[in-house]
């Protein structure tokens, strides 16, 4: 397996789209009421919606290739486009998603590890998220990485409140 690395740019636009959409559906399609889910598939995936995320100075994605195939991607935030805290030395790590059938080969643990090095790179002092709180695979998934719960948000998909927790690393108290 050789990964790598690819900044989107709006060239990415359509492809972002796609796999936006599909892993999303995938990890959550069958846990949500159809209509709210989608509303939201529509809204937070609609090619506008993502152009201009693209286009958000603070706010970066990037795609994972294993070769040719694309199996993952993952957004970052700093700044004003954080969701939630806002804090200059703060990165959030607002999506991360391998493709199905590239699951459980490691990627998502290659991927964690590129988000913690990118924000050494920035000088960030730590990284956050937010995990809906059923999701108890993903919880697992940071709280091995040395991710903690520092408190929760609400998190809407369509008019259906949801409760993310929102957990930190300490870029500091990692070993590189």
């Amino acid at each position: 397996m050789g990964l790598l690395l690819h900044q989107c740019g709006t060239a990415d636009l359509d492809r972002l789209a796609r796999i936006s959409r599909t892993t999303f559906i995938h990890a959550f399609a069958s846990q949500n009421n159809p209509e709210d889910f989608e509303h939201y598939l529509s809204t937070a995936f609609h090619p506008q919606q993502l152009l201009k995320e693209l286009e958000n100075p603070h706010s970066h994605f990037y795609f994972v290739f294993d070769g040719q195939a694309l199996v993952g991607y993952f957004k970052l935030n700093e700044a004003s486009a954080q969701t939630d805290i806002r804090e200059a030395d703060g990165l959030e790590l607002e999506r991360i998603y391998v493709v199905r059938g590239q699951q459980g080969k490691q990627i998502g643990k290659w991927m964690l590890q590129q988000v913690l090095d990118i924000g050494r790179e920035k000088g960030k002092t730590y990284v956050w998220l937010g995990v809906w709180e059923e999701n108890t695979g993903a919880i697992r998934f940071y709280e091995k990485a040395g991710f903690t719960k520092f408190g929760t948000h609400p998190y809407y998909i369509g008019k259906d409140r949801q409760t993310d927790w929102l957990m930190r690393l300490d870029l500091g108290t990692l070993d590189t």
